[in-house]
């Protein structure tokens, strides 16, 4: 029997799937990447695969005209949805699946980069995927756009400068604005990122790296334990008979 395929849209070679990956093999999952860094023009199709996964990137959501792969994206994630296919979309791919289904990317007051809390809703505490998660839980940040939520988007958790940082969509559709695949060599490579530096240059006195080294020290296992049960538990759902659905007006 063939190994069932998951379909993964990177933007850039270091927003990798992380921790996500040995999970994903070791549930037999086949992974495919689109990576639309090397390759813009790729128009790849959903057919034979049980789920995609859209990673972060340091691209804003609506720089179309710069990436115009964040279209074709868009119009695939509208694809999987009415398909009813598994959907996980984390940073900029939350962004990219609160825009398919109908919602709004803004820029945020500030941004959050480093270890910050996320605070679940009603909805999101009674949420079988996010079971792990305490109801103020420390995640790892590094973006500075924000969500407006979809129409009929369910809203699971937020911070003090992100109204919108994790909803779902129907049963197989989720975004993460916060980061829950990294791992320590991860965060460093992101720190000293030469990409990275005007950022980090601009946030001088308000985001420190050594200290963000020192929270990851203390930090980082807890994490990669709430990695581990998270996605497990949204690979699980993959099984669960979906409800029909329908995207929002747009």
């Amino acid at each position: 029997m063939a190994r069932p395929k998951i379909l993964v849209f990177q933007h850039v070679p270091y927003e990798p799937l992380g921790t996500l990956d040995p999970l994903l093999k070791h549930a037999g999952f086949k992974i495919r990447y689109v990576n639309f860094g090397r390759e813009p023009e790729s128009r790849p199709t959903l057919d034979g695969y049980e789920a995609i996964i859209i990673l972060g990137g340091p691209m804003n959501s609506d720089q179309i005209d710069e990436y115009p792969n964040l279209k074709v994206e868009v119009e695939l994630i509208q694809e999987a949805v009415e398909k009813q296919m598994a959907v996980l979309g984390i940073c900029l791919g939350a962004q990219l699946l609160a825009r398919a289904l109908g919602g709004s990317v803004v820029r945020n007051a500030r941004r959050e980069i480093g270890w910050h809390k996320v605070a679940l809703t009603t909805d999101g505490e009674a949420d079988s995927v996010l079971a792990s998660f305490s109801s103020e839980q420390q995640v790892f940040q590094w973006h500075e756009d924000g969500i407006e939520l979809p129409p009929g988007a369910v809203h699971l958790a937020a911070s003090r400068d992100s109204v919108v940082q994790a909803f779902r969509f129907g049963e197989h559709a989720y975004g993460f604005q916060f980061h829950l695949e990294v791992n320590r060599s991860l965060i460093e490579r992101w720190l000293v990122l030469p990409a990275n530096q005007a950022i980090l240059q601009a946030e001088s006195g308000r985001v420190d790296p050594q200290t963000i080294r020192q929270q990851s020290d203390a930090s980082i296992s807890a994490l990669e334990s709430l990695s581990q049960d998270t996605f497990t538990r949204w690979i699980e759902r993959f099984e669960i008979a979906p409800r029909r659905r329908s995207l929002p007006s747009r």
